[in-house]
């Protein structure tokens, strides 16, 4: 839902809206800014230079862009990167990876984009990369499904205001009622399923981590081949990350 019309700080709200941007991109050049929301040149520059000067945005060596400035990402900073959280959900990652022999990781939501915030890499030949700090869609990974299905539909549908939605590969879910329905049986079966949606020939399972509000909440997933991750074996592996994850104490 947006702003009340009539109590509407214009350029708070241009403010806070390109702060937003750089949740989900890692740099942004004036035009991109303006073209993302569909502002003028010479506001996305003026706002721009205001978050720089209180810290917000930094301008990169190039000249040619901004990035989140030190504000910013003590702000936005998901869930996963402290210290204790970190040494915590180690533990519990290198059980997991005993426990599936596939590669596992944790992930925080950020916006409609999941990161990966730690992760152990398998030991099979054939097996899935590990990824830090990598992002990819929500709506397509096992780990972003699994954060979802814990918000409200109403927040979902902040989070994804239009019906359609990005196909990352030819498996992805493309609409939101879909999201919805796959959300309400992760809910269901208490683990989420990524069968080829975000990478093409790449299978994962996630279960809830860590967290009770959005600020903290974790995912924890296993991918593997899809050759190593038919139904049965997701769903071997979902009880197998849920051991795991019953080690950090918080699920």
């Amino acid at each position: 839902m947006g702003p009340t019309r009539g109590y509407t700080i214009e350029s708070l709200d241009t403010g806070l809206r390109l702060m937003r941007l750089f949740l989900t991109h890692d740099s942004l050049t004036v035009s991109e800014a303006a073209d993302l929301l569909s502002i003028g040149r010479s506001t996305a520059h003026r706002v721009l230079s205001t978050l720089e000067g209180r810290g917000f945005a930094i301008r990169e060596a190039s000249g040619r862009g901004y990035s989140a400035g030190p504000e910013l990402v003590r702000l936005g900073r998901p869930a996963g990167f402290g210290a204790p959280v970190r040494e915590q959900v180690g533990a519990v990652l290198e059980d997991a990876l005993l426990r599936t022999g596939e590669t596992v990781l944790s992930a925080a939501l950020i916006g409609d984009q999941v990161i990966v915030t730690d992760g152990r890499e398998s030991c099979h030949p054939v097996r899935v990369m590990l990824e830090r700090d990598r992002t990819r869609p929500a709506h397509a990974t096992a780990g972003g499904k699994l954060l979802l299905s814990r918000m409200t539909t109403e927040q979902v549908c902040a989070v994804f205001p239009r019906e359609r939605l990005d196909a990352v590969t030819p498996h992805t879910l493309t609409s939101r009622p879909e999201l919805l329905a796959e959300l309400a049986r992760t809910r269901e079966r208490g683990y989420a399923l990524s069968r080829g949606e975000s990478v093409q020939g790449m299978n994962a399972v996630a279960v809830p981590l860590t967290g009770s509000t959005w600020r903290d909440r974790l995912a924890l997933a296993a991918c593997s081949p899809a050759g190593r991750g038919d139904d049965e074996a997701l769903e071997r592996r979902a009880g197998e990350l849920l051991r795991s994850a019953a080690l950090s104490g918080t699920t």
